[in-house]
């Protein structure tokens, strides 16, 4: 097949494409830079904010991956809305057969935070403008992940956590490998057009429960002590002075923390014969892959010549 995918440089979007050249597909990997891209796939030159740019990208394409949103803008709601109205009417026009959206968990029913209703936003308009699979995740685990970066630099910073009462809302963490996996797994099937699936590891486990399991794995015990005075905006500028992420991305994510994510819906499990490992093994599998990339960054560092 061939496959384009948005958000190639991103997190899923890099081991996506990477998985995918390496099943033979024939892989696009759109981009607003395509001459110093340098991952798998071949660069094509697109830009969700430039619709005149998406029709090149799109052509001969089969499958069409969105992975892309505006999370780090203040007005992410606006561009993402305009960006996944130009995107559905260009894969239209291309003929593309399939769009695959990953976006968020979250009850329909429940005061979603700006962010997952801006992902459930974005998941109608594709839906409506274009044949679309939607796939809806929490926190992906895995190296990369921004979510996970937040953990571990808590974890690693903090010798104890004075935390907001969001460490106790209630999660459904999925593996790198499973979300990779479950989106390979629609491509080309026909018959998931027009559904939605949700994906997540097998238990439902708080923030607070993520962060315990973290820091026995890294041999950093850390009390954790919620306080219920910290606001979201507090608690943003709390995650920002904390950790590396900008203030606009932290912010978003507060508010998405508050939002209990639960899989309630199992059917792309027995859709595509795979079941997801629980949050202490995809941790193990992260952890791993951090420890490797840090070992080999020292190896070039000791080569490079004085």
């Amino acid at each position: 097949m061939r496959i384009l995918v948005t958000g190639a440089s991103g997190f899923v979007g890099r081991h996506l494409a990477d998985r995918l050249v390496a099943e033979g597909h024939d892989v696009a990997a759109m981009t607003r830079r395509p001459g110093s891209y340098a991952g798998a796939g071949t660069p094509v030159a697109g830009d969700v904010t430039d619709p005149p740019s998406l029709g090149g990208a799109l052509r001969g394409v089969d499958v069409a991956y969105y992975l892309v949103h505006s999370l780090a803008e203040p007005d992410f709601e606006r561009r993402d809305r305009a960006a996944a109205r130009a995107f559905a009417a260009a894969a239209t026009d291309a003929g593309v057969a399939q769009v695959v959206y990953l976006g968020g968990l979250g009850d329909d029913a429940d005061d979603l935070s700006p962010h997952l209703r801006s992902r459930r936003e974005v998941e109608g308009i594709l839906r409506d403008g274009a044949p679309t699979t939607a796939l809806r995740a929490g926190i992906v685990v895995g190296e990369g992940s921004v979510s996970w970066e937040i953990l571990l630099q808590l974890v690693e910073r903090l010798p104890a956590m004075v935390t907001p009462r969001w460490v106790e809302t209630r999660t459904q963490p999925v593996a790198l490998d499973d979300a990779i996996a479950f989106l390979r797994g629609v491509a080309g099937r026909t018959a998931t057009t027009g559904r939605t699936f949700e994906i997540g590891g097998p238990d439902a486990v708080t923030y607070r429960e993520m962060l315990s399991t973290v820091a026995d794995m890294t041999g950093r015990r850390r009390p954790i002590v919620p306080v219920p005075v910290l606001s979201p905006r507090l608690s943003s500028w709390w995650l920002r002075l904390v950790t590396d992420v900008d203030l606009g991305t932290a912010r978003a994510l507060v508010d998405s923390m508050t939002n209990e994510v639960v899989v309630t819906d199992r059917s792309i499990e027995d859709l595509v014969h795979r079941q997801p490992v629980p949050f202490p093994r995809a941790a193990a599998a992260a952890l791993a892959e951090r420890a490797e990339r840090r070992a080999a960054r020292r190896d070039a560092g000791r080569r490079r010549p004085a």
